[in-house]
């Protein structure tokens, strides 16, 4: 007897699930894409379609079984690193800005849709409530009453007629919920005025300020002035070289290097902010790893007592989150009612000055840093010191050799090579480590002088956030390019950090 015709063998029912699964991401993914293209996000558009492709592609070919496996790992990271890299980039070598956020078309219909109130037609108004949600607009000053309307806050015009006075006029702060309809609202007088709502208790006919003249250009009504769009600088120009905002995002090029390197306002406090984060990153470094070490070495002490409870207490600041932590210490640290000021003043008389004083105000961010850093190196040092062989240790002690020497010569050589990928991830962490520097100080105190916010605590993380979100006139094109900078930088000493520990461990290798 023969399976009926439309029998699906049982070993392909799984088959066509898969394939059913992956059309459906699939299409999932496109349709994501084709509506961030709608919204004028083509960049992120083309990343998920990539992503979108890629995916039925790969997940619907027996052919490229292997790339299953590593394809969710390389589409993470082209959409979560690569693609945000790329953008930052990209906006390096634009002027966006907070006045330069819109496009071409949209920054001229912005100017095209200001207006000013003619105050010759500009009268009261009140609101007559119909009882069935619908309302009517009684002008009392010439006497004329609007066709019934909804005010839903939906595009709305209506004619008005002469009429008397209705009898059920909403109070004013009734009227005034009903806003965002009557902003919608236009009237159609007799008279062929249209006339808008002006204010919270008036209406009156909105003339416009500008009309667009041939080769793109806008007259200013008023005095005649004539607005020139310049697409190199992303503004429009008055006649006798007036800035228009909002302005528009346009490729400059290299305008914003060439401002970081040769505007003094802007070049000198970074290089000062460059030096200080280097030395911050490296003194991080160097602090946490000697007292974790230290405490690691103490930790691993056979004869001291209690280990387990000096653990835990050692360990507690790894635990706390690091931003209550920094609270916390922002507290103590105050000038005025910090319990440090004031155990400071009773035992020495002195009052340091830790968020006035530059010296000060950096040895406190190092002191808070190293508080918060050291458990990890600690916990660190404590597993690498229990793979050191105790032969070699106790040969050396029959030798006449000292502790130091033996911690120096022996224990130290044998727990650094290890030790070395973990400093340098140190490194580049604390090289843009931003959020203690906001927390703590802000940056402050400012350095004086400079066209850019920058501050004496500043590392070129918290430098770059401050430019593009913490000042008046944000500028994300400036922060983009300092960014890149800070991107190379940051390559280029992780690199040469790796090659001097190949290096240093094939001379250890070789000896």
């Amino acid at each position: 007897m023969s399976a009926p015709a439309d029998a699906i063998p049982q070993t392909e029912q799984p088959q066509y699930l898969r394939l059913a699964i992956v059309a459906l991401v699939t299409l999932g993914l496109l349709y994501a894409a084709f509506h961030l293209y709608l919204i004028a996000q083509p960049l992120f558009a083309v990343a998920l379609l990539t992503v979108g492709v890629l995916f039925g592609l790969i997940y619907s070919r027996q052919k490229y079984y292997n790339a299953r496996f590593i394809f969710p790992g390389v589409a993470a990271v082209m959409l979560f690193v690569a693609l945000p890299i790329g953008y930052t980039i990209w906006i390096g070598f634009t002027n966006y800005s907070s006045f330069n956020l819109l496009t071409f078309e949209r920054a001229k219909s912005v100017l095209m849709s200001r207006g000013s109130v003619d105050k010759s037609t500009e009268q009261a108004f009140a609101v007559a409530d119909l009882g069935d949600g619908r309302f009517q607009i009684w002008l009392p000053d010439s006497s004329l009453l609007s066709g019934p309307v909804t005010l839903s806050g939906d595009i709305e015009e209506a004619e008005v007629e002469p009429a008397t006075e209705p009898p059920a006029l909403l109070a004013a702060k009734d009227a005034i919920k009903l806003r965002s309809g009557l902003q919608a609202l236009t009237l159609h007088t007799p008279d062929g005025i249209a006339l808008q709502n002006s204010g919270l208790r008036t209406f009156a006919s909105l003339m416009p300020d500008y009309r667009e003249i041939e080769g793109g250009r806008l007259e200013r009504i008023a005095d005649g002035v004539v607005l020139t769009p310049d697409h190199t600088q992303g503004f429009y120009f008055a006649d006798h070289g007036e800035k228009i905002a909002p302005g528009w995002h346009v490729n400059i090029g290299w305008d914003n290097f060439d401002r970081i390197f040769n505007n003094a306002g802007i070049r000198e406090p970074m290089i000062g902010i460059f030096i200080w984060t280097v030395v911050f990153a490296t003194a991080s470094v160097a602090l946490t790893f000697t007292v974790g070490l230290a405490l690691g070495v103490v930790l691993q002490w056979e004869h001291l007592r209690g280990k387990a409870i000096y653990r835990i207490l050692l360990i507690l600041p790894y635990a706390v989150p690091s931003f209550i932590s920094i609270l916390v210490f922002r507290g103590l640290f105050n000038q005025n009612f910090g319990e440090i000021n004031l155990i400071l003043e009773a035992l020495f008389g002195v009052r340091p000055e830790w968020f006035t004083d530059a010296n000060l105000a950096r040895t406190m961010i190092l002191i808070v840093n190293t508080w918060l850093g050291y458990p990890y190196m600690m916990l660190l040092a404590m597993g690498f010191l229990q793979g050191v062989p105790q032969d070699h240790k106790k040969a050396a002690a029959l030798e006449g050799a000292s502790a130091s020497r033996v911690f120096f010569k022996i224990t130290l050589p044998q727990i650094l090579p290890p030790f070395m990928p973990l400093l340098i991830a140190s490194f580049a962490f604390n090289f843009n480590n931003m959020v203690l520097v906001l927390l703590l100080t802000r940056g402050l105190p400012d350095i004086v002088g400079t066209t850019v916010p920058a501050g004496q605590t500043d590392i070129l993380a918290s430098f770059t956030y401050r430019i593009a979100f913490g000042f008046s006139s944000t500028e994300f094109g400036l922060a983009g390019a300092i960014t890149l900078l800070i991107f190379v930088l940051v390559s280029v000493i992780s690199y040469v950090n790796f090659v001097a520990m190949r290096r240093g461990t094939q001379k250890r290798n070789a000896r």
